[in-house]
């Protein structure tokens, strides 16, 4: 399989979700433990609930592969993002702390040196290839990278995670007003609560590829899953709520262009 979906657009933005993969390697599929199996940890239906931006001329780039083979949203020599508990590039723990692999069964050296050659590699050089496309022709280039999480995981968050959470790497991978133009859009509104650099302030690729003093900008938006979607198992999509989110959703990309 290929390891991700990519269509080029018309416009300065690039859209990125490295974590809505559900295809697995013959050797993670057989090792994966009875609590990984239902891939847990998913971005699930991300693509569905930005539907609206097929055919707007965004650059749409969708990852293939499940994060539990390995995660292309970390960077590719396994550093810790966060000092808190978090997951790295080969998931060895689901979010809840329980083992992705059943004992023995975790994929060798060998094989995840060819995940990091075969996936992670060409997922990353698609971003700085589009970006630089983009760059080019515009002068400027913008990366929305889009998440989603249950919005209860007590061992990475207390409570219950903000409907929205926006995250600039603490306001280092976008530019002042980018960050505030999309603080205005969630203030404007009262439906769904939000945060910007809270418990979610970007991982790998907004870190990696936010670079405001060269007019690129990068943000990444985690969602709390409950907003479009049922959290348990088979974690089915919800387009009723799903539809009173996405006209925020397609604010926020709006305002994001208006940089």
């Amino acid at each position: 399989m290929k390891p991700f979906e990519f269509t080029q657009g018309t416009l300065p933005l690039l859209f990125s979700a490295p974590h809505a993969g559900t295809a697995l390697t013959p050797e993670v599929e057989q090792g994966l433990s009875d609590a990984a199996r239902g891939l847990p940890d998913t971005d699930w239906h991300i693509p569905q609930l930005y539907d609206f931006l097929r055919d707007s001329g965004v650059s749409l780039l969708v990852a293939n592969y499940s994060r539990f083979v390995i995660d292309l949203n970390r960077p590719p020599d396994n550093e810790a993002l966060y000092t808190t508990a978090t997951t790295g590039l080969f998931p060895e723990t689901l979010f809840d702390g329980t083992p992705t692999f059943k004992p023995g069964m975790t994929p060798n050296e060998a094989q995840r040196q060819g995940y990091l050659e075969q996936i992670w590699t060409p997922y990353h050089q698609q971003i700085q290839q589009e970006l630089a496309r983009i760059k080019q022709k515009f002068g400027y280039a913008l990366l929305f990278d889009a998440h989603s999480i249950a919005s209860v995981i007590p061992r990475l968050f207390d409570g219950k995670l903000p409907d929205l959470n926006l995250g600039t790497n603490g306001g280092l991978s976008c530019s002042p007003a980018i960050a505030k133009g999309l603080s205005d859009v969630c203030a404007a509104q009262s439906e769904f609560s939000w945060v910007i650099n809270g418990r979610f302030k970007g991982g790998y690729i907004t870190r990696a590829y936010g670079k405001p003093e060269e007019d690129q900008h990068a943000v990444q938006l985690e969602l709390a899953q409950c907003n479009y979607m049922d959290e348990t198992p088979p974690f089915g999509w919800r387009g009723d709520k799903a539809a009173k989110l996405q006209p925020l959703l397609k604010k926020i990309i709006d305002t994001l262009q208006q940089r």
